[in-house]
């Protein structure tokens, strides 16, 4: 099972953590403190050697009030609306 990564405020908390109170650095190893004005992509970049996830592209919702009064007219259907909406 995979483990989940860790976000970039919590990676800043551990390594407060580190330097502030001397925890273990196993994991933080090579990032020094204070982090100055780094990104949180530059402390992605620096913590894991990548970049990071690209957010997925959202669709946009159908406009519900349209698609009933479409389906209120002769001919129409849910498929057929569906495929206009697809097509966008």
């Amino acid at each position: 099972m995979a483990q989940e990564r860790l976000t970039v405020k919590k990676i800043k908390e551990i390594l407060r953590l580190k330097h502030g109170a001397g925890l273990s650095n196993r994991a933080i190893a090579g990032v020094g403190w204070p982090l100055g004005e780094l990104s949180e992509d530059e402390l992605y970049q620096k913590m894991f050697g990548e970049q990071p996830p690209l957010p997925e592209k959202v669709k946009p919702l159908p406009d519900w009030e349209e698609v009933r009064k479409e389906l209120r007219k002769k001919g129409v259907t849910l498929h057929l609306i569906w495929i206009e909406y697809i097509e966008k």
